[in-house]
């Protein structure tokens, strides 16, 4: 099928879509089962949620604004997947209290880490809702990123100050409470006691390009979008990337996917 987020949106998101659909197929074919229970964390008004729910799947939002499960609702019934998208008020700390521990084969933790107390305990909790085969999707914010933008726009110290920083906040008018390396992600993922799969960067050009050569140039947007695909795996360019995406998977799913073995993920 077609990516629900093309053409202009699809810079920001396309890379980490195409992980997650490849996961959520992997892991139909694993357990004989059409249709998965996915819980997204943070999910906001169902950016992902929805295309999941789209592929026929069972989505759980779980969020803390009722104002995005109110945009949520409105957006799974004009897709026509209001009976697979379910909104929870809630978040990471309380995950359990809104949520079943050890009931879904998938877990979205998109942009969520970045806000959280403890992230360890973050990590901790959302693989905890995951069934004995299952899979993470992890997206947050990446320290080499927010480092080249700063610098490219003359921010020098800022930069500096943010590549200092224990975590990665270039001043007081930063918005973003903290950053991560792939190191520290794919760190936090293994001490959760899952396998890292995959490590992509995200957005590693598109926050870069003048919106104007995008939008005025004909073929842009495509011809954009297949660099960041072609980038988004190489540890060179991946190091640079504004966010950061982890696959992690339990032992059992792995074993069942073998891409714990394949996908050069020791890399990260």
């Amino acid at each position: 099928m077609s990516d629900p987020m093309r053409p202009r949106a699809s810079l920001r998101t396309a890379v980490v879509w195409e992980v997650l659909q490849d996961a959520l197929d992997r892991r139909v074919k694993a357990t004989g089962r059409e249709s998965l229970d996915v819980l997204d964390t943070g999910g906001g008004s169902g950016n992902f949620a929805v295309p999941v729910a789209r592929l026929g799947h069972r989505v759980t939002v779980v969020d803390p604004s009722p104002n995005a499960l109110f945009a949520l609702e409105r957006r799974a019934a004009e897709a026509g997947v209001a009976d697979r998208v379910k909104g929870v008020q809630g978040d990471a700390h309380g995950l359990f209290d809104v949520a079943e521990r050890g009931a879904y084969d998938v877990v979205l933790c998109h942009g969520v880490l970045e806000y959280v107390d403890d992230p360890a305990e973050g990590v901790r909790n959302v693989v905890a809702a995951l069934r004995s085969e299952g899979v993470l999707s992890l997206l947050a914010a990446g320290l080499g990123g927010a480092v080249l933008s700063r610098a490219l726009a003359g921010h020098f110290k800022e930069a500096k100050q943010a590549l200092d920083d224990p975590n990665g906040r270039w001043g007081a008018g930063d918005p973003v409470p903290r950053r991560f390396t792939a190191d520290q992600l794919t760190g936090l993922v293994e001490a959760a006691g899952l396998r890292v799969g995959a490590v992509h960067g995200v957005r590693v050009f598109a926050d870069l390009v003048p919106g104007v050569l995008v939008d005025t140039e004909p073929g842009a947007v495509e011809a954009l979008l297949k660099l960041e695909e072609a980038a988004a795996g190489l540890p060179a360019f991946r190091s640079v990337a504004t966010q950061l995406h982890v696959l992690g998977e339990t032992g059992e799913a792995a074993e069942t996917s073998g891409a714990g073995e394949t996908n050069g993920a020791a890399e990260a």
